[in-house]
């Protein structure tokens, strides 16, 4: 009779140990890596959300801000993209061959990934491809595809508006048949974008700029799938099945398929009340060292995932933008403070000229108060105002506490 072996004890982690772990993941417990800076960022976290709303900035500067302190702006967009005017496949700065360092794709949602991962979503592209289109239809698909492609290939690379224009006249939605041949051939990786100028996308072939050793479909989506998980278990360090496949978007029964190959440990985390995995590097050893003070964009991956944000930090988020202005509580693009580890209030910020105007300001006590100064503070440093108003706080005393903490470090 076969022996069964014996079943591997399953690591407990209290909540805190979880939270702890996932701070340290997602790059706010330590010292931050400088030396890797921005790029070390992304391939840390594996994707970075892209999104049109810019307040203090846009949401791909403040995941590095939020993690490294006053990188310079102009820094952070040269981290992330590597420009290409030449259709020699140089760098026209310094004539070397081109490599480039990310590319744009559908991930959590449309973010900036490594490079390195353009293998990785082949399961991804496969499926557009069998699904037909994205949004919209073409009139005359492979006339309209075959144009674009001719254009790239003589004149590339090119925004929308110099392959034609993006939309008809109408609403923002209203696309040129140009604008939805090149976005489906983004989506099925004909075309790649590995560059924005002033938020546009710059389009190329995905031959002339994916390295020749990344260019390939050759994983299957199980292999696809398996290693977006490993990488999602990573940069989460501890996480449910639910939270693995939110962080690139996979289905929880792709997850199932391919966790047990991933490396990802099994572990128990009190209150959880749901299975749970662990990253083995997250531990392997405790996580220790300074907490970061910050405020982070609604779109940051450390609370991407609401459900995951209340489960680890017992604080409810919800990005307010797209809410009528009568029924919003928290404001239009109300940031969270990070302080100590936990999640201690939320500010909703503005610009006026030199000025940053904290519209809105809740705050978790009187602890919370001069975190929250020092975050205002150096958010302001950084987008280069001089100055830090309060407008609202919805607690008077905690209001006239946090203006005195201000006018004490300005």
């Amino acid at each position: 009779m076969t022996a069964v072996p014996a079943a591997q004890p399953v690591t407990s982690l209290s909540a805190d140990e979880a939270r702890r772990l996932a701070l340290r993941a997602q790059g706010f417990l330590g010292a931050p890596d400088r030396r890797a800076g921005v790029r070390g960022v992304l391939r840390r976290l594996g994707a970075v959300q892209l999104d049109t709303i810019s307040v203090l900035a846009r949401s791909h500067e403040l995941i590095p801000y939020a993690r490294l302190g006053a990188v310079g702006r102009p820094a952070v967009e040269s981290a992330y993209w590597t420009p290409r005017a030449d259709a020699d496949g140089t760098d026209p700065a310094s004539g070397s061959p081109y490599e480039p360092h990310s590319f744009e794709y559908w991930s959590h949602a449309a973010c900036i990934l490594p490079i390195e991962e353009w293998p990785h979503f082949a399961f991804r592209r496969r499926a557009m491809r069998a699904r037909g289109h994205r949004w919209h239809v073409m009139q005359d698909s492979e006339r309209s595809c075959a144009a674009v492609l001719d254009r790239l290939k003589a004149d590339g690379p090119l925004t929308t508006t110099q392959l034609g224009g993006g939309r008809n006249g109408g609403e923002w939605w209203d696309w040129s048949e140009t604008k939805i041949a090149v976005e489906w051939l983004l989506d099925t990786g004909e075309v790649v974008c590995t560059e924005r100028r002033g938020w546009k996308r710059v389009y190329d072939l995905a031959e002339r700029a994916v390295p020749d050793a990344l260019l390939h479909d050759d994983l299957d989506d199980t292999e696809c799938v398996r290693r977006l998980v490993a990488q999602a278990g990573a940069a989460l360090g501890v996480a449910t099945r639910a939270d693995l496949a939110d962080y690139h978007r996979l289905k929880g029964e792709q997850v199932s398929a391919v966790i047990d190959d991933t490396g990802l440990v099994p572990v128990e985390v009190e209150g959880w009340g749901k299975a749970a995995w662990a990253d083995p590097a997250a531990l392997a050893g405790p996580p220790r060292g300074r907490h970061r003070t910050t405020l982070l964009s609604p779109f940051d991956s450390l609370i991407w995932d609401r459900p995951r944000t209340e489960r680890i930090f017992g604080f409810t988020h919800r990005l307010e933008a797209y809410v009528p202005r009568p029924k919003r509580i928290h404001g239009y693009f109300a940031m969270p403070l990070l302080a100590g580890g936990r999640l201690m209030g939320r500010v909703d910020p503005a610009r006026e000229g030199t000025t940053l105007v904290a519209r809105q300001v809740s705050m978790q006590g009187p602890k919370a108060v001069r975190p929250m100064a020092q975050a205002l503070v150096e958010a302001a440093a950084w987008v280069d105002c001089d100055s830090v108003r309060v407008d609202r706080c919805d607690d008077p005393a905690l209001l006239a506490a946090l203006t005195t903490e201000l006018s004490r470090l300005t």
